[in-house]
């Protein structure tokens, strides 16, 4: 252990509201500049994490996109040549402000249930059927619950594809979730 190690905490150790002060969250107008910042930040492999916002920030049905600040110039460089920036940059500080986490994963016997947001997506796990897709109040959600269930994980079109709304996109998220635990 080096001797500058002895000086650092754990993140465990910090007090409350020091834990993230390295993170920030971009706040757009709508959903749909979410999803493209996202792509745009992916490809570019930043360390980006998409989330339910704080209440504090909470503006109606929409999503934030956390950022390591110190990128925080590059990653505004990065989506101004794409254009979608964000309306704001916020740094988490303060544990009021901190970002909810989208999921939530639940073993009910032999079914998985992964929600993200309020969509959720549950699976059997010994056929890997799609059982049930609820959740939300968008228009798409009946047709994606339609073209999902009754067919397997693996053999069911990605949200992504069939989707066009936040609930769309939070499914997809759901959807990705559950592949990564039956992965494992």
């Amino acid at each position: 252990m080096s001797f500058f190690n002895v000086f650092k905490r754990k993140q465990q150790d910090m007090y409350p509201g020091e834990a993230m002060c390295d993170r920030g969250l971009l706040i757009f107008e709508n959903t749909s500049e979410v999803i493209l910042a996202e792509r745009v930040l992916k490809a570019k492999d930043w360390n980006i994490r998409v989330m339910g916002p704080p209440p504090e920030i909470r503006s109606g049905c929409d999503l934030v996109i956390e950022i390591p600040l110190i990128e925080e110039l590059n990653i505004l460089r990065s989506l101004q040549k794409e254009g979608v920036l964000p309306r704001e940059v916020v740094p988490v500080t303060s544990p009021l402000l901190q970002p909810v986490d989208l999921f939530k994963v639940k073993y009910i016997d032999r079914y998985l249930m992964v929600r993200a947001a309020n969509m959720k997506l549950t699976i059997d796990l010994e056929t890997s059927i799609i059982v049930n897709v609820s959740g939300g109040g968008c228009p798409d959600v009946p047709y994606l619950a339609q073209e999902m269930v009754g067919r397997k994980l693996m053999e069911a079109p990605s949200p992504r594809e069939i989707g066009h709304t936040l609930c769309g996109y939070a499914l997809q998220l759901a959807y990705e979730e559950v592949i990564s635990k039956c992965m494992q």
